[in-house]
């Protein structure tokens, strides 16, 4: 949606791209509108699949003749497996605001080191990274799950519903 944007006020006279622009958007409204009423569920989102055929096919109809929209008609074609995707799983986010929040930890460390890391100290605080924002995402303190000595996340989500937690080592300063 950003880099769509970027590109019409790029070229705001295009009327081309403000068809495909239109389109689009009339396209995710209704469907953006499920997920509020309903939630990521695939048995209400289903039925929004018809008009994702009837978009891609009017797309490809039209002779464009704008670079803009040459461009942007080719994006939508290259990505039509990954862009409605959430229209067939349960719980697949319509965007990727989860995605872009889950990176700003790693954008943080990577402009604090300015690449002066080696690749198995990378690579470990990667895992960290994806363990905490799984824990975050899970609704479980991190520092919980590291002081459990817990593999699985599932055993710390049961220990928050009433299962006693195991006694957690003090340590002596």
């Amino acid at each position: 949606m950003r880099d769509l944007n970027a590109e019409l006020l790029a070229q705001p006279y295009d009327e081309e791209l403000k068809t495909i622009m239109r389109g689009f958007g009339d396209l995710l409204r209704p469907m953006v509108e499920t997920v509020d009423r309903f939630g990521l569920k695939t048995h209400f989102l289903r039925k929004h699949r018809v008009a994702v055929e009837r978009f891609y096919r009017d797309l490809t109809k039209m002779d464009w003749q704008s670079e803009a929209a040459i461009k942007c008609k080719q994006r939508f074609e290259k990505n039509r497996r990954k862009l409605f995707t959430f229209l067939e799983y349960d719980g697949v986010p319509w965007n990727n605001n989860n995605a872009e929040h889950a990176i700003k930890a790693f954008t943080r460390l990577r402009n604090v080191i300015r690449g002066s890391c080696t690749k198995e100290a990378l690579q470990e605080y990667l895992v960290l990274l994806s363990v905490c924002q799984t824990c975050e995402y899970q609704g479980i303190d991190f520092l919980d799950f590291l002081r459990s000595g817990e593999k699985h996340f599932e055993a710390i989500s049961q220990m928050g519903r009433g299962l006693r937690r195991p006694a957690l080592p003090r340590f002596r300063v």
